[in-house]
């Protein structure tokens, strides 16, 4: 996908949200995908639970980010409507990483990106600070 017609995709998809009651269907592949956009809906969303339970390993960052580049790519490809993507809690804990997942899931297509505030990895603290949590969004946003 070109830089343009990922541009021109964010406008289609910000102008939805603008008009409000956007409902987003959460597919899990290319084929969900495209029944969803066939179905009428003016754009599709990913679901990282979904691709990881399709995938046979739990939801939390189970899958690697390159792997859900893929997967997001596969989904941006059969599609024509704009694709937000659940990239989880970025994929690793610091700003940087969550710079590279948002570069990676924008070369895959996708032209936004819900980014949980979670850690996967810790279960006394669950949530990022805010002071951290405020950084990855500074990050994702640079980005």
């Amino acid at each position: 996908m070109t830089t343009d017609t990922l541009r021109e995709q964010a406008a289609r998809f910000r102008r939805l949200h603008d008009e409000g009651r956007l409902l987003l269907p959460n597919a899990w592949d290319a084929a969900s995908a495209r029944v969803f956009e066939m179905a009428g809906f003016p754009a599709v969303a990913t679901t990282s639970a979904g691709i990881a339970w399709s995938r046979g390993v739990r939801d939390g960052e189970q899958i690697d980010r390159a792997a859900m580049q893929r997967e997001i790519a596969s989904i941006t490809r059969v599609v024509a409507c704009p694709v937000p993507a659940d990239v989880e809690a970025g994929y690793g804990p610091s700003p940087d990483d969550v710079a590279t997942t948002i570069d990676a899931v924008l070369d895959a297509g996708a032209v936004g990106v819900n980014l949980e505030d979670s850690r996967p990895d810790a279960a006394e603290a669950p949530l990022f600070d805010v002071d951290a949590q405020c950084a990855r969004l500074t990050a994702a946003r640079a980005a």
